[in-house]
Formats: structure tokens, C-alpha cells, sequence
């Protein structure tokens, strides 16, 4: 891309923040404002999105570029995948612990002898995150 359509892009990013927030400190103080300013500031971000993809495919390939952008396409997916895999699995791990532990809290305030089959489940909460480190190691490997 050239200099000038990067530029472009980055005054058009700069934008799409700058003008709905203006629109919600100086636009009228009603009660719709914040939906009125999540739908201008979708509206900017998304036509934004659009734009800035339109930008980078229209530029011709050739097949010698085809072949390398192939594979920095499959190196690139599979970082993807290991950071979703990661990613979504710590999130899923998180949610389990948050509710396995505030139960085993309240369980073994009522009877301390539980403590350790209350541990067994918030530790088998902890493993979801440990297997979708596992799987993106297993992804990374893949492609080094």
C-alpha cells in the first residue's frame, strides 16, 4: 500500500474514535445518547473495516507472490488457532473455576471435611486451560 492510503486509513481510524465521542460529550443530553453513540461509533468502525479490507485485496497478485502468500496464510492461521485455542479455553477455565470455587467456598464453610473433593473440582475446572495451552504447543509445533 502506498504511503498515502496508510495515512488515509489512519486519519479515518483516528475518526471513528474521535467523532463519537464528540457526539456524546457535545450531542444533546438525553437519555438514547449512548445508544446513539455505540450505533456512530459501529457505523464508523465497521465502514472503517470495510474500506480498510477493500484497500488491502485490490492490489494485484502475481503467481510467484501467490505461492509465499499461501504459506505466510497457513503460518498465519495456525498462530490464530493457537491463540483462539488458548485464548477461549483460559476464558471457559476461568467461568468453571469462578463458579466450581465459590461453591466449594460456600461447602466447606458448612463442613470443613469436604476440602478435598471440593479441590478436585476446582482443579479439574484449572485443567480446560491447561489442555488449550497443550493444543496450541501442539499447533506451534506443527508449523516450526
Amino acid at each position: 500500500m502506498t504511503s498515502l492510503v496508510k495515512l488515509t486509513l489512519v486519519i479515518a481510524l483516528l475518526l471513528s474514535i474521535v467523532i463519537p465521542f464528540g457526539y456524546f460529550l457535545l450531542g444533546e443530553k438525553s437519555k438514547g445518547r449512548y445508544k446513539k453513540t455505540i450505533g456512530v461509533n459501529a457505523f464508523f468502525f465497521f465502514s472503517l473495516m470495510l474500506v480498510a479490507t477493500i484497500v488491502s485485496f485490490s492490489s494485484p497478485v502475481s503467481a510467484a507472490n501467490s505461492a509465499e502468500a499461501a504459506n505466510g496464510l497457513s503460518t498465519g492461521l495456525a498462530y490464530l488457532g493457537a491463540a483462539l485455542s488458548t485464548g477461549l479455553s483460559c476464558v471457559g477455565g476461568g467461568i468453571a473455576v469462578a463458579s466450581a470455587a465459590s461453591a466449594a467456598l460456600g461447602a466447606i464453610s458448612e463442613d470443613g471435611s469436604i476440602l478435598g473433593k471440593s479441590l478436585i473440582f476446582v482443579g479439574l475446572a484449572e485443567g480446560v486451560a491447561l489442555y488449550g495451552l497443550i493444543i496450541s504447543f501442539m499447533i506451534l509445533g506443527k508449523i516450526g
